[in-house]
Parts: structure tokens; sequence; C-alpha cells
């Protein structure tokens, strides 16, 4: 970075903070390209966020300071791991997941308080994510409790900005997935076969994939998910339960769900931002970048872009469906998108099915999440 660059904005002024959406929809129309020492060069408009994404060698992906499978890599090297990737997000592993998916959802719909307001993230969104993403992978029902007191850990070294406690909760994190590679391979024959089971056997350029590499995937598979779906969650029920007209429409037409679905995440992004870096110099909208420039995506931005989407809050999901970034673009588009779909479209037919109405609550206020995360951290909800 150019450490001589001026700032052009704070990220975590309290302004910002107190509404990032509102913060980077102003920041769009005065500084498009935006330096600040926190984020780097920003970039929120839609036209520089998809050249990028489209423009791998210009911009790459290797931004991370340790090993990040598929995600900080860039082609030839991204290419192998990437199609293994994608063969546990087919059509047929979707859709024999669904049904343990759809028991998750309904039977945490049917736990859910009726006639009283209860926090819909703490209760509903990520038990739903961790529960959800620990069968996908194989896990037993025992880790939802450690890994439930790990996010809470890592939310917290995360706003505290506390570096050394982060890198101690990426050891800890690491640990579970090694302990379940542990358990199968202790197993032999007899383990299960699951995802985790599976990857086990994987080869890339001829050879097993190490644990290291293992790790690495199920982190980014993981940790991600967590923290997308369960916000995602928050997001999608806020939204109905602001929006009734709308969740009766739902009710009536639930396979309206997966378009309405991405729709609401569009206008209320689940992930604010992704990197790159520059390989070369460029120009971004008006300003001159250097080489070996991080770049930092504003997906909550760009999907909300007045020259893409006329008015960024307008419910059209038809109409955005193809510019909608929601799953990124390019080669780095989300591999785990089919999983994401299927769940919050699970969860949210389930939520619609079994109740009547979701309404906010009256007499408590929702709290947003703080960045780096989105949508809510706190969401008094009451169902009927």
């Amino acid at each position: 970075m150019n450490s001589t660059q001026a700032a052009d904005w704070n990220p975590r002024s309290a302004d910002v903070l107190d509404d990032q959406i509102g913060a980077y929809d102003a920041m769009r129309k005065r500084c498009p390209v935006a330096h600040s020492d926190y984020l780097w060069w920003s970039l929120f408009r839609h036209e520089d966020v998809l050249r990028v994404l489209q423009d791998h060698e210009t911009f790459s992906s290797a931004a991370s300071n340790h090993l990040s499978i598929p995600n900080a890599m860039d082609p030839p090297e991204h290419t192998p791991y990437r199609k293994i990737i994608e063969g546990y997000f087919t059509p047929g592993h979707m859709q024999a997941f669904e049904p343990e998916c759809s028991e998750i959802a309904n039977t945490l719909v049917a736990e859910q308080p009726r006639g009283t307001t209860f926090e819909l993230m703490t209760s509903f969104a990520r038990p739903f994510a961790l529960r959800a993403q620990c069968a996908f992978m194989g896990w037993p029902a025992t880790l939802h409790e450690p890994l439930r007191r790990w996010i809470a850990r890592n939310h917290a070294a995360t706003l505290a900005g506390d570096r050394a406690a982060m890198a101690q909760i990426a050891v800890d994190f690491d640990a579970y997935i090694k302990q379940q590679l542990v358990i199968r391979r202790d197993a032999g024959k007899k383990a299960a076969d699951d995802v985790t089971s599976r990857l086990l056997h994987e080869r890339i350029n001829g050879r097993p994939l190490s644990d290291e590499e293992i790790v690495s995937i199920v982190r980014n598979w993981t940790v991600g998910e967590l923290g997308t779906i369960a916000a995602s969650v928050g997001i999608l029920v806020h939204y109905l339960a602001a929006h009734s007209g709308l969740q009766t429409e739902l009710r009536r037409h639930p396979g309206d769900l997966p378009d309405a679905i991405d729709e609401i995440l569009r206008i209320h992004a689940p992930l604010i931002a992704n990197r790159r870096v520059t390989t070369c110099p460029v120009e971004l909208g008006g300003r001159t970048i250097d080489a070996s420039q991080r770049l930092t995506l504003m997906w909550a931005s760009a999907n909300r872009d007045e020259a893409v989407f006329g008015d960024p809050d307008a419910f059209d999901p038809k109409r955005n469906r193809d510019n909608n970034l929601l799953y990124g673009a390019g080669v780095h588009v989300c591999p785990g998108a089919p999983l994401a779909r299927l769940e919050l479209r699970v969860v949210l037919k389930a939520l619609l099915a079994r109740t009547r109405k979701i309404t906010l609550a009256s007499d408590q206020k929702p709290e947003r999440a703080s960045f780096p995360a989105s949508g809510w951290s706190s969401l008094p909800v009451f169902i009927r």
C-alpha cells in the first residue's frame, strides 16, 4: 500500500458503522473508488467490481496471508482445486441433502415460541446455520456447542481487532477439523460415507490432498457458511416481517422463494466485502492504482448501484436477477452457492409454512451487526 496516499474515508467511523449500507450508498455517489488506511482501495460501483471479478490476471485473488483454497488462488493453480470442490455441490448432492436440511429447519421452527417476542439470531438463525453445516459435513451433534462458543469468541476477537486472539482462534478451529479427519482415518473402511470422509480420498495433480489442504478447504466452507447463512436468515426474516404483503405472497407461492431470496439479499448484503490485489498498474474510476495494491470489493454497495438496478431498494427479482452479484462472478463465483440457496429456501419455506404471521417486535429494536459482519446482531420478532 502506498503510505503517502491520502484517505478518502474512514470505514471504521461511527457514522459508517451505524449504518453500513447507507454509508456505502453515499460513498458510491461521492467517491466510488476510495482509499483508506483500513480497507486500502474500496470499489463501490457495480461496473468496477464486475471488471475486477472478470479479470483475474490483472486482479489477483492471492490476497491472503495464509493458505486459502481455492479463494486465494488464481488459475492455473486454482483450476484443479475448484474442480474437486464443485463436485460436492452438484444437483444430486443437493437433492440428497435436502430432506435432512428440511428436518433441521422444521424442528427449529417448531421450537420457537408463539405469541411472545424472542430473539431470532440466537434462537433460530445461528443454530440453523450451525446444525445445517455440521449435517452437510457429517459432523456429530456433539460439535454444536463447541462450535457455537468458537463463533462467539471469533466474533468478539474480530470486533476488538485482537490479532493474537484471532490467530489462536483460527488454530482452535483447525483442530476441530483435524479431529474429524483422525476419527475417519481410525475408522478405516467403517468410516461414514460423508463429505469429510470423501475429502480424504480426493487427489490433486496425481497425489492425495494433504491435511493442510483439506483443513483450508473445510475452513473456507464452514467459517464462511456459518456467518453468511446466519446473517442471511436474519436479513430475510427482517425483510419479510417489514413487508407483510410479500410475506403473504410467498406463503401462497413458495415456488417464488428462490428469486425472492436472492433479491432481498441483493438489497441487504449478508457479506460486506471481498479482497483482491493488483498485478500491474491500473485505472479504476478515474483513479490510478499501482501494482501490488490491495482492493476491497464492496458487495454491499455494488449490488445496490443505481446505474444497474435503478432504485436500489425496489424489490424486482426478475429485472435484477442477471446482474445480481450475491454469489460473485467469474472464475471465483461461489462454488457453494447451490448449498446456500438450498438452505435458505428450505429454512424460509419451513418458517412460512409453520407460522401464520411474522412481525418485528413492537417493544424492542433490532441491533445492526458490526463490520465485517452484516445483517443483524439482534433481531427481536413475534410469530403466530
